[in-house]
């Protein structure tokens, strides 16, 4: 069609208008779409610059922390005295490892209310406030502020005036139990696990804690408190265990009104040890920063779901080993795993009854690893890697022998190891080894030597050498409830129950009815009931898992779960802690034909993603949406 130069081309202004109104829509809903795929649901009325909207932009720019460089406390110090300015350099010695930035706020700033501009403030040491701060205190808490306290923190007034624990108990909901008396230089201080506070600690990790600053033990009272760790000791302390733990928290955690807390009975400059007790310090300081800074945690939990601690059966049949025929009409009936450790010698003189109890269970070697013609009170006093290593050997091939299966487990009879007994035990390709003393830990540890993985479990429980023979409990019941008292412990503590017994004390006729009692009482409680071989099988597995996770909007975090080793890992629990009040959780993926968890959730910010399995070199990427209370 020819056009006429000399009057231009005719333009439907209304459908150009049209076009670009559509062109427009269709950019805005993929926009839209595409902030939906990455950051989940979003409502358009929280992106507008409204009133509320601004305002939690400015809480979001707040500053960080602030700490109390509390001059009431310092002036009731002896002169000369650096405790409160050595605990203050402390806490800005950890917030500047974490990167975490930090003002340094006095008496009168909190008075004035200037700590309302951070969304943490820290009390370190600060026995003596006013009744201003104290006031000011509780209500930066309660409209949603955040704080860590340490030590007896308001027991006194600016005026020096004894005030008691009233600040404990009605904003900590804690009852002060006693104090730590510094007749030892330090005092072991256990940690539980499987709790976001000490999400990467293992389980019941012991830490140093000096005496010198008196700690201070309490008790929980409130359900919105909750008790991280114990001072109660095992091997030094007495009295009722249950109840002891109850009294002796040494780190807790909760809420007062809209805010947060946490609470240390001791100062961080307290904490000695090693390496390994200043990391995982690092890693509960770390944690504890998140969960007042509202960030969230993700972590594989110790034990096959649904269990919440787990216990193993072992029997030393070294001693009068006949007695252990007591033991098998209870295993013939029940089925319970049991791991059988016998000395050589013994096994060579009882070689038709070692044969019967390959057939009830695992069966391993239980030797003295040192020269029996010297007194064995020191790691100086283990043999040397030769001697240990042909010992092992011999006593692996001899047994094995005589059972006609593989003989998997090493027990050694002393109270330590050292590594030439790890290297031995490693050229033997022993799986799992057991230590009769305590170790800084309530769950196993994984250790390499001859490229070859082995589990490490010390004792977690008094056996029958300590409550027959030590206590002289001859009475079934006072056995029982013994025993019981560290079950329920190490439930506690979400750890593992070692049940040892010996064949010549819990294995008599007149004391073996306990065993099946206290494994009936273990059978109503979530505890996973499983053999050494089982436990080092999945301890393995369990600690192959990898875990990435990233916050992507206040509706949506993402969650990667990988595999990434040779075999399947089957039956465990992602914890995933929002950290925040949440509602109409859905998970799901992005990804065509992944398999998504089961999930889980009771307390509104927690959630339990429940896999039945992961294959090898798996990897599922989730996406957990939700609907914020706190917004």
């Amino acid at each position: 069609m020819a056009i006429d130069s000399t009057k231009g081309v005719k333009i439907n202004y209304l459908i150009v208008l049209l076009s670009g109104f559509l062109l427009l829509g269709g950019g805005v809903l993929v926009y839209l779409l595409v902030m939906q795929g990455i950051f989940g649901n979003f409502e358009i009325s929280e992106v507008l610059p409204t009133k509320e909207n601004l305002r939690f932009l400015w809480e979001d720019r707040k500053k960080a922390v602030a700490i109390l460089y509390s001059e009431y406390t310092e002036k009731s110090l002896p002169e000369g005295s650096t405790w409160l300015s050595d605990n203050v350099d402390a806490w800005e010695r950890f917030l500047s490892s974490a990167k975490t930035t930090f003002d340094v706020l006095d008496d009168v700033d909190i008075e004035r209310g200037k700590h309302n501009d951070y969304q943490l403030l820290v009390l370190p040491g600060a026995r003596y406030l006013s009744d201003r701060q104290l006031v000011e205190i509780k209500k930066y808490l309660n409209d949603g502020g955040s704080v860590f306290a340490t030590g007896g923190v308001a027991t006194f007034s600016d005026e020096g005036k004894w005030r008691g624990w009233d600040f404990l108990n009605k904003v900590f909901g804690l009852s002060f139990s006693k104090e730590i008396k510094p007749e030892e230089s330090y005092k072991l201080h256990t940690l539980r696990g499987n709790i976001p506070i000490t999400a990467g600690i293992p389980t019941g990790f012991e830490l140093k804690i000096a005496t010198w600053d008196i700690p201070i033990a309490a008790e929980v009272l409130e359900p919105r408190t909750i008790q991280v760790s114990t001072w109660y000791d095992l091997q030094t302390d007495i009295g009722l265990v249950n109840e002891e733990v109850q009294k002796s928290a040494g780190v807790a955690y909760g809420t007062y009104g809209k805010g947060r807390f946490v609470w240390f009975g001791f100062e961080l400059n307290s904490v000695i040890g090693t390496q390994e007790d200043y990391i995982n310090f690092g890693k509960l300081f770390n944690n504890i920063m998140g969960y007042l800074r509202y960030l969230p945690v993700v972590f594989v939990k110790d034990w096959p779901s649904p269990y919440e601690s787990a216990a193993v059966f072992v029997a030393d049949v070294s001693n009068q080993i006949e007695n252990v025929n007591n033991l098998i009409p209870i295993l013939e009936q029940n089925k319970y795993p049991v791991t059988f450790y016998v000395d050589p010698a013994a096994a060579i003189e009882n070689q038709n009854l070692m044969r019967k109890l390959s057939k009830y269970g695992e069966v391993g070697v239980s030797l003295t690893l040192g020269d029996p013609n010297t007194k064995l009170d020191s790691l100086s006093k283990l043999r040397d890697r030769n001697f240990q290593k042909n010992k092992v050997k011999f006593a692996k091939d001899t047994v094995s022998g005589i059972i006609k299966k593989p003989v998997m487990g090493l027990e050694s009879k002393l109270k330590f190891l050292n590594e030439n007994t790890l290297l031995a035990a490693g050229d033997a390709l022993m799986d799992f080894i057991s230590v009769d003393s305590m170790m800084n830990r309530s769950v196993p540890e994984i250790i390499f030597r001859n490229n070859h993985p082995m589990v490490l479990i010390g004792k977690t429980a008094r056996d029958d050498y300590d409550v027959i023979g030590n206590f002289g409990l001859t009475n079934l019941d006072f056995q029982e409830y013994t025993y019981i008292e560290d079950v329920d412990r190490l439930l506690f503590e979400g750890g593992l129950y070692i049940y040892k017994v010996h064949s010549e004390y819990q294995l008599q006729p007149n004391n073996v009815e306990v065993i099946d009692r206290v494994f009936r009482y273990m059978s109503g409680k979530n505890i996973w009931v499983t053999s050494l071989k089982e436990l080092r099988e999945w301890w393995i597995r369990r600690g192959r898992i990898e875990i990435k996770y990233d916050i992507r909007s206040a509706r949506r975090m993402s969650v990667e779960i990988t595999n990434p080793s040779d075999y399947q890992i089957d039956d465990f629990v992602v914890l995933v802690d929002l950290n925040k009040s949440v509602e109409n959780i859905a998970v799901s993926s992005d990804i065509v034909n992944m398999r998504v968890p089961k999930f889980e959730y009771k307390d509104k910010r927690t959630i339990n993603l429940i896999f039945d399995y992961l294959e090898p070199g798996e990897t599922r990427s989730l996406f957990i949406d939700f609907d914020n209370l706190d917004l």
